[in-house]
């Protein structure tokens, strides 16, 4: 999903840019939403949101840890019943596997240092305490890596970032190789069976044991990678404690528990940890109805459980949740809570048809929670305009025959919306290219700027709010202004991007052209560039399935769609084709649509007299005609000025615009759309069926 550039509330400035799986229709049965043994007793539909998880191509979000936090007391369960109730405050979690153990020591201090020194580089570190022979003892790892030998590289890297700490240790590879000392039926057994290791000097962790039935804990020893280590551990523990019955841990799904130090690099600051393991393993958090807050999700929280296990050898995070209540939150991400209460009843029917239709899209999950399926960013995006859309429709979806349709929307169709052909060759039928005149609304209200160029030749914008007009105007009347600050930025489009530097700066006093008066670039209008050439060459390689040339001279639109929506884009007159027609948004540096012209600053085409026109490079060298007749250009910039007194600078070397309308791909619903429809009086159910076709709203 590629991100909106309108200037405003932050949440709304993410938008769609998933490649949606074609469908040869525009829907398809929807699969039923799997909900966990464990999470049947909630009421109503429930949606599994995928948070973290390794996909492959399919979705790929991933993190070495996750940290939960709840107000009040709040659970772990398993499937198979096993529950461990869990105080108020912090978990974490990562995945069990191949690790670096870096260092042990009993001073804090020590270990916190070369924790905080890994904590910029590739190995990340984890930090444990653990009590062996009455005293605290800190335990410092990097990982997780895929395989032992990721793992044996990373001890060269990490014995040199963390050599100031070590104090003559050596770090060493750790595995998933353990030794079990029996199985107990509560927490309090397995702790008092630790407790007598750690007392002789050897380190052992309990463990909930995910599949374990009535014995449901368990106490492990060791962390070796090979069989080798794992020999040499058991004789090392029955020296230490004789009697003590030990047999290899095979295929268990568990969560080994241990006391995690490294929420804080700079004060001691601890929290229960629990290494997940086994492929088949799957851990449950309930909360306790005031949200769970996810760390890692941008501290976040979010209504609903939250599933954990492995999946590709990474950790997997999935937030099982009602549907509408996971509708709260989407709707009030992506739209403006402030908009009409139809408009926001269009975007809750239009996502939960979305959500309803993707059945087990993501394997492991029916959605993700970025922009890839729909925006969800937990409890802070709800409102209470939005919950009252939601439970207005509760249930409702569009169909098309006796199907839900997957009913995709964008930020803004730019007057019309796209045709199936203009976006992933789908969905004809249910999809179709309507006028969107709404898309106006995301005008309202916006600054003009000044389109000027500068005497140095440089062209850029300016902000109404610091212009002045002067009475005085160019020989071709075009009027001249200054600006009423020092230092007024020139910006390369019209609007502040933080990030971009400005093309020049004005003083007051200094004059300037002004070539056209624009709105500021928003979701309906935008302005993107200049891009060089070297830029849009680098942007091009591997989206195309042509060769790209190594210099760009010409670049045009050759082809457009029926809701004019560029098909082709020629460089140097050699089609720039693509897989789907939407990629030219990527591939054209991040454009918000494919609704656009292009026009290359260093070039401009003749008409002439005998009707043919001829297209012409560069400022220098142009024919003028002036009151003391015919002359020659030499400045840096030549302003040309088309039949209708259009005026736009021709500078020395070749840049492109990109001048376009709307926000994303185009195809269903305009969301904008939506909103100047509401402000007109039309309902959400006629606003649903002008933008989806042939269509139908249902209670289900």
């Amino acid at each position: 999903m590629e991100r909106r550039l309108n200037v405003g509330k932050a949440i709304l400035t993410k938008k769609w840019s998933r490649r949606l799986k074609v469908l040869a229709a525009a829907f398809l049965t929807v699969s039923c939403l799997q909900v966990p043994a464990y999470a049947a007793g909630n009421d109503g539909q429930t949606i599994r949101v995928a948070m973290f998880a390794n996909l492959g191509s399919t979705y790929k979000s991933t993190t070495p840890l996750i940290t939960l936090e709840s107000t009040g007391q709040w659970s772990i369960r398993s499937e198979s019943g096993a529950n461990v109730s869990l105080p108020a405050g912090q978990v974490r979690f990562s995945a069990d596997g191949f690790r670096v153990k870096v260092l042990e020591t009993s001073d804090f201090k020590a270990a916190s240092a070369a924790a905080k020194s890994l904590q910029a580089t590739a190995d990340k570190p984890l930090l444990f305490t653990t009590s062996l022979n009455g005293s605290a003892i800190y335990q410092l790892y990097t990982g997780n890596y895929a395989t032992e030998a990721l793992a044996g590289q990373a001890v060269t890297r990490v014995q040199k970032v963390a050599a100031a700490q070590l104090a003559g240790q050596k770090p060493a590879v750790t595995g998933s190789k353990r030794l079990s000392v029996g199985t107990y039926g509560s927490i309090q057994e397995a702790e008092a069976a630790q407790a007598s290791l750690l007392a002789t000097g050897v380190s052992a962790y309990p463990v909930l044991q995910l599949n374990g039935g009535s014995q449901a804990y368990s106490v492990w020893v060791g962390e070796a990678s090979t069989d080798a280590e794992l020999t040499a551990l058991k004789n090392s523990v029955e020296a230490k404690a004789p009697g003590v019955s030990l047999s290899p841990v095979n295929n268990s799904a568990g969560l080994i528990i241990r006391q995690d130090a490294g929420l804080s690099t700079d004060a001691l600051k601890t929290a229960p940890h629990y290494t997940i393991v086994g492929t088949e393993s799957k851990a449950l958090v309930q909360g306790n109805g005031n949200g769970i807050k996810v760390v890692e999700r941008s501290q976040r929280t979010y209504r609903g459980d939250m599933e954990i296990s492995i999946v590709s050898g990474d950790l997997a995070l999935v937030n099982v949740v009602p549907l509408e209540q996971y509708l709260y939150s989407v709707v009030g991400a992506e739209v403006y809570s402030s908009w009409p209460a139809e408009a926001l009843k269009v975007q809750a029917v239009a996502a939960r048809s979305y959500a309803l239709q993707q059945g087990d899209r993501f394997k492991i999950a029916n959605v993700v929670d970025t922009t890839l399926s729909q925006a969800y960013n937990g409890i802070g995006s709800e409102n209470d305009k939005v919950t009252s859309a939601v439970d207005a429709t509760a249930g409702e979806v569009v169909k098309s025959g006796s199907k839900i349709i997957e009913a995709v929307f964008s930020s803004n169709a730019g007057g019309q919306t796209a045709h199936p052909s203009e976006v992933w060759n789908g969905g004809a039928g249910v999809f179709t290219n309507v006028v969107s005149s709404g898309d106006t609304s995301a005008q309202a209200g916006l600054h003009t700027w000044y389109h000027v160029l500068l005497s140095s030749g440089v062209s850029g914008y300016i902000r109404e709010d610091n212009i002045k007009e002067l009475t005085i105007k160019t020989n071709a009347g075009l009027a001249k202004v200054t600006v009423t600050a020092q230092n007024t930025n020139v910006r390369p489009i019209p609007l502040i991007q933080s990030t971009v530097e400005p093309v020049a700066k004005m003083n007051p006093g200094n004059e300037a052209v002004v070539l056209a008066k624009v709105a500021q670039s928003n979701d309906y209008a935008w302005v993107r560039g200049p891009f060089t050439s070297a830029q849009l060459v680098k942007s091009l390689q591997g989206k195309t399935t042509a060769s790209v040339p190594a210099s760009i001279s010409t670049l045009e639109v050759t082809k457009r769609g029926p809701s004019g929506r560029a098909l082709e884009v020629t460089a140097n007159g050699q089609a720039m084709t693509v897989k789907y027609a939407d990629t030219y948004r990527s591939a054209l540096g991040g454009l918000p649509s494919t609704l656009f012209d292009i026009a290359g600053t260093g070039s401009y085409t003749v008409l002439g007299a005998d009707g043919k026109t001829a297209s012409k490079t560069g400022s220098n060298g142009a024919s003028v005609l002036s009151s003391s007749g015919t002359g020659t250009s030499s400045g840096s910039a030549l302003v040309v000025m088309s039949g209708d007194g259009q005026a736009r600078a021709v500078t020395q070397g070749q840049t492109y615009m990109f001048i376009g309308q709307g926000n994303g791909h185009g195809l269903g619903l305009s969301q904008w759309g939506a909103k100047g429809m509401a402000d007109e009086g039309y309902d959400y159910q006629a606003i649903l069926k002008h933008y989806y076709q042939n269509a139908t709203i249902v209670k289900e």
